[in-house]
């Protein structure tokens, strides 16, 4: 696909114009309103495809559960059936759409590599995640900075205190997702590791305030969230920060959601996964 539409789709997903606007230069861009609506399909999410772990999967045991802490807030907690001893804890944060089918089944996939997963709603306290793209993304606008952060915070203490817990946390998050690990990173000292895909970077003076190991994956043509790396490295070098960062080039944003077909990836998603877990594992033992 023309890397112009792609462009286009991630930023328009991003707020950056209407959807009217949208589908007038999708429709430029693509010759035709008809080749346009052909071309939607692809460029959308298609959640029946977001079932690589079946939700009755044998191996996991999943719940909907209360987070004490902010009024309203829920979260999808998955952990393995037959796990022995205790497990190492992982907050799986969603994308500007909220957490929907696709982050579900991210959060199943954690479980079955052994975690203690949970899947934060943070749209939870405003009704919940909902099922039109659109609306998710006009509500996840409307969260403040400081809510965000409190609610990944209650959520770690929800973890952290869990009794088939170890005890560490760490936290995995996509897109906005991303940017929200990073930013809990800033704010959270019981963080123990970060996993952040094509996330916005935390302002260079908070970098300090880092205690867990990251782990920073990007896509080589994702020009507007790459933007934002050198400072980040900079800033992670200069104190000090224990973290891993990856570039995966021909790669765009979002290359890890198996239910987008124009940006997915698979060499690609399969390498930061590989990576991802080992990673989690070793900060979470």
């Amino acid at each position: 696909m023309d890397q112009r539409i792609i462009d286009l789709y991630d930023d328009f997903t991003h707020g950056g114009m209407s959807r009217r606007s949208f589908l007038d230069k999708l429709a430029a861009l693509a010759g035709s309103t008809a080749a346009a609506a052909a071309l939607l399909p692809i460029l959308q999410n298609n959640y029946a495809m977001a079932q690589v772990v079946q939700e009755n999967d044998p191996r996991i045991t999943a719940q909907t559960v209360d987070i004490p802490g902010a009024q309203g807030l829920e979260g999808y907690l998955v952990k393995p059936k037959d796990a022995s001893g205790k497990l190492p804890a992982v907050l799986v944060i969603h994308e500007n759409r909220g957490l929907n089918p696709h982050i579900r089944d991210v959060t199943r996939r954690m479980a079955t590599e052994g975690f203690l997963a949970l899947g934060l709603d943070y749209l939870s306290p405003m009704g919940g995640t909902p099922a039109d793209e659109d609306k998710g993304r006009e509500m996840i606008g409307q969260l403040k900075q400081p809510d965000v952060i409190a609610y990944g915070k209650a959520a770690v203490a929800y973890l952290k205190a869990h009794s088939e817990g170890n005890g560490k946390v760490g936290a995995i998050g996509f897109c906005w997702g991303g940017a929200a690990v990073n930013n809990l990173a800033t704010n959270e000292p019981d963080l123990s590791a970060g996993v952040a895909y094509y996330g916005g970077q935390p302002k260079a003076e908070d970098v300090p305030k880092i205690r867990a190991a990251l782990m920073l994956h990007y896509g080589g043509l994702d020009d507007r969230i790459n933007a934002g790396i050198p400072a980040y490295e900079a800033a992670l070098k200069q104190a000090g920060k224990t973290y891993e960062l990856y570039v995966y080039e021909g790669a765009n944003h979002a290359f890890n959601n198996d239910t987008n077909a124009a940006r997915y990836d698979k060499d690609a998603a399969d390498l930061a996964w590989s990576r991802t877990v080992d990673f989690l594992k070793k900060h979470l033992a």
